[in-house]
């Protein structure tokens, strides 16, 4: 039996996969290099404006998790979600300590 994939379906999931991981990584960056309160609120204002009309800006695995528990979230798209949200913050965690400005 072959299955058909909407093209469009699929680049919309990987869309939101990489808005995910941006997100994740860029919030994860600048909690680590400021420890501003201010500047963490900020990006985390932006990070939520701009990965929300992708992918729902969840940011934290937790988040997607609870969403999905329940049911305001499908359970298909929670283990890809998570993998991008925590791949953001390891890469962000080694972005930080390589690459001192």
């Amino acid at each position: 039996m072959i299955f058909f994939v909407n093209p469009v379906y699929t680049v919309m999931l990987i869309r939101a996969y990489v808005a995910e991981f941006v997100a994740s990584m860029l919030f994860m960056y600048v909690i680590m290099e400021t420890g501003n309160s201010l500047a963490i609120g900020a990006t985390f204002a932006l990070v939520r404006i701009l990965a929300t009309p992708l992918s729902g800006g969840h940011i934290n695995p937790l988040v997607t998790i609870g969403l999905a528990s329940g049911d305001y979230f499908p359970l298909v798209e929670v283990i890809p979600y998570c993998v991008a949200q925590i791949f953001g913050g390891i890469v962000a965690v080694n972005v930080f300590r390589n690459f001192k400005f």
